[in-house]
């Protein structure tokens, strides 16, 4: 099997999954949602099987879905105004990260990606020809903008951005945006901003897009997920924004990788736009986060900072172990105490330790007091 030059083709997050399964364990390893999704998205889903949904949708995608994401955008706190030409269905935020590298990166360009990250961010930028920069957040998982600033060369040609962030929780306020076009305003430095847990911003925070920045707007791929909104990351349709000549030349690229995606989806979708309540899904998703967090207290395990948005906690454990590495902790945690979670270090390109563990609470509420009732009982 052939591999990226410098990244393993087997995933760690794979393989933390596969022990879970293997040794019974409760599984908080990933941000896959064990819990069923609206039963209107059903109902959508089996009138799209009804309709003449099953040929190829336009390259920008179905017309429907597009024009109730504007509207969708129109009615946030933070309103995100779009036309139709800056809208792009896509069939995951993956293809979308890619393609959106493809269309500006030429031979040894560098891009710049906070760490920790997700591990498809540098291998993206590789395949396209990109060399990875790394910028690492500060301890308390905040950007050093002079530190960040050192980042930044004559070759720099994109920065990735997540924001609610995965996996430290953190959100991008308005200020940071400011920030970071104050560095990048005089250059030709384009944004790819994966925005994909957006309705899981919590407490008094609000979801503050890159694409409301004005200047920031006409040099950012916006990228957004229905898969981690509405738990249906199986049907495969994501969407992208960006100006409408990004959107051009995205499109010259998207039209000879994957065209559309999944076309009964996009309309079961798009209807199901039209009754969504992102408030009501922020809070379910609140209050799974609330759960965790007040039974975490209950042992030796600790929280520095709880998550701003998305679906994952960050944890200290060095109370239980000063020694271990983080992975050797995770494993551990994972094959003796029977609940399974990520080391840190994993979101890092090659840092070998941290004190921290990653955990999903994207779960069945019985599922996390249960995880976090056997910690108590057993650490």
């Amino acid at each position: 099997m052939k591999e990226i030059q410098g990244f393993t083709h087997y995933s760690f997050f794979t393989e933390m999954s596969e022990l879970a399964t293997k040794h019974g364990s409760f599984d908080l390893s990933l941000g896959l949602p064990d819990f069923d999704i609206d039963e209107r998205l059903k109902f959508f889903l089996k009138e799209a099987a009804d309709f003449d949904t099953h040929h190829y949708e336009p390259l920008a995608g179905n017309p429907l879905l597009i024009e109730n994401i504007i509207h969708f955008n129109s009615k946030r706190k933070n309103s995100i105004s779009l036309s139709a030409n800056e809208i792009s269905i896509v069939p995951c935020a993956t293809f979308a990260l890619y393609t959106a590298l493809k269309s500006i990166l030429n031979q040894g360009d560098e891009v710049i990606i906070i760490q920790p990250s997700y591990y498809t961010y540098a291998p993206s930028v590789v395949m396209n020809g990109g060399i990875p920069v790394y910028y690492d957040l500060e301890c308390d998982f905040v950007i050093n903008w002079t530190q960040f600033k050192t980042c930044i060369s004559e070759k720099t040609k994109a920065i990735i951005i997540n924001s609610p962030q995965n996996p430290t929780g953190k959100i991008w306020k308005q200020n940071d945006w400011k920030q970071l076009y104050e560095l990048i305003s005089h250059r030709e430095i384009y944004l790819i901003s994966e925005e994909i847990y957006d309705t899981y911003c919590f407490d008094e925070a609000e979801h503050y897009s890159s694409f409301i920045h004005p200047e920031l707007r006409n040099k950012t791929f916006c990228i957004f997920s229905f898969g981690k909104m509405f738990h249906t990351s199986g049907w495969k349709v994501s969407y992208m924004l960006a100006s409408e000549e990004l959107t051009a030349l995205f499109r010259s690229h998207q039209q000879y990788i994957s065209y559309s995606a999944n076309a009964p989806a996009q309309y079961a979708l798009a209807k199901y736009l039209e009754v969504f309540d992102p408030l009501e899904n922020k809070a379910i998703m609140q209050r799974k986060r609330d759960i965790f967090n007040l039974l975490l207290k209950e042992t030796p395990l600790y929280v520095e900072q709880e998550a701003e948005g998305s679906v994952f906690q960050i944890v200290n454990f060095r109370n239980i172990s000063k020694t271990m590495t983080d992975v050797e902790f995770s494993k551990w945690l994972t094959i003796d105490k029977k609940v399974a979670c990520l080391p840190l270090s994993a979101f890092y390109n090659s840092r070998q330790n941290s004190d921290y563990i990653r955990f999903s609470f994207a779960k069945k509420d019985e599922v996390i007091i249960q995880a976090l009732e056997y910690l108590r009982k057993n650490l």
